[in-house]
């Protein structure tokens, strides 16, 4: 009976993984779409989303099976709770994919984005990219291990975010409000992709050390803490 119990949790864990990659993949093709005013990838990005919907409301009723048959304790309870919002976390992801991919349908056949900005939404892709590949390994392995790294992907993100708002801000924009706005909500959906890579590496840790959500820390070098939240 223990067997098959933690044989079903392994099940919902590859769902999970299963999530997480094709989240990242979404934002991929969101980030292609967004560079080279790419219609066919904005569609299949927002068409595909769908398909995360579906794996989410999977992992959801597993879970609740799991737990109505099961009556799981301790650290099997604590997967089943996690995996829950952790699924949340990757469909949301998979949204915030989907509203890039929107962005740039809208304004297709023009770029969402000026050219000065191309180099940093470039970066932003690349460490959704990053960051996603490191959630899913922290999933299949429940390596807490690679939180740090997460941390200091998302820390960069939140950089690069900041770094937006004094170019859109400057007096030297020659680029227009709308311009500023959709390169500025732009900018925060990457920048919340990235939260929730950190939430779902949080999650993990609580799931193997027990620690409240509230009160886990990922350990980054040097010794120093990033308090969770």
């Amino acid at each position: 009976m223990r067997a098959a119990f933690h044989e079903q949790l392994d099940e919902i864990s590859d769902l999970l993984a299963e999530m997480a990659i094709a989240a990242g993949a979404a934002m991929n093709q969101a980030t292609q779409a967004l560079l080279n005013a790419d219609l066919a990838a904005a569609e299949a990005v927002i068409s595909g989303d769908d398909h995360l919907d579906e794996l989410t409301s999977e992992v959801e009723r597993r879970c609740y099976d799991t737990a109505a048959l099961q009556q799981p304790v301790a650290t099997d309870l604590r997967i089943v709770i996690g995996s829950l919002r952790i699924s949340s976390s990757l469909e949301r992801m998979g949204d915030l994919a989907v509203h890039v991919a929107k962005q740039a349908r809208l304004r297709y056949p023009n770029s969402s984005i000026p050219n000065e900005l191309r180099a940093t939404f470039a970066r932003m892709g690349a460490l959704a990219d990053a960051i996603t590949a490191k959630t899913a390994t922290v999933i299949t392995t429940k390596d807490v291990s690679l939180g740090p790294d997460i941390e200091r992907y998302d820390a960069e993100m939140d950089h690069l975010h900041r770094e937006l708002f004094t170019v859109v801000l400057s007096p030297s924009w020659a680029h227009g409000v709308e311009s500023a706005i959709d390169a500025t909500l732009l900018s925060r959906y990457y920048e919340r992709y990235a939260d929730h890579a950190v939430s779902i590496a949080r999650r993990v840790m609580h799931v193997v050390t027990g620690e409240p959500y509230a009160d886990t820390q990922l350990l980054i070098e040097g010794g120093s803490t990033v308090q969770g939240s």
